[in-house]
């Protein structure tokens, strides 16, 4: 667990693949340790049709959905580890943002086939 869910405005593929993206979203999971690694569950959704203010600009939005139990402390450390990653990404005049979002655990289930 985490699930991690990266939007992004389509514009971007033309500088940037998004397995990139789910990659440092990925590292920055790992590196905050709060995480198994085989446990980060990521995907990634492009925007075709989106607006920052006024404007039509790039952007990149990461939601990271984990069980409910985490400090805010911890919660930050993961926001913060995976914000560093996409710092290092070749990246520039796009608006990147990250939440972290509690799932809750009562009604959370999961099922494998």
């Amino acid at each position: 667990m985490p699930h991690c869910i990266v939007e992004y405005s389509k514009a971007l593929e033309s500088r940037i693949m998004p397995e990139s993206m789910l990659q440092a979203v990925y590292q920055g999971a790992v590196e905050s340790g709060l995480f198994t690694p085989s446990a980060i569950k990521s995907r990634a959704i492009a925007c075709d049709y989106y607006m920052v203010g006024d404007q039509v600009a790039d952007f990149i939005h990461i939601s990271l959905r984990i069980l409910s139990g985490r400090t805010d402390e911890q919660k930050n450390t993961l926001s913060q580890a995976v914000l560093a990653k996409f710092k290092t990404l070749p990246l520039s005049q796009v608006s990147v943002t990250v939440e972290v979002l509690d799932i809750h655990t009562e009604s959370y289930t999961k099922l494998i086939l």
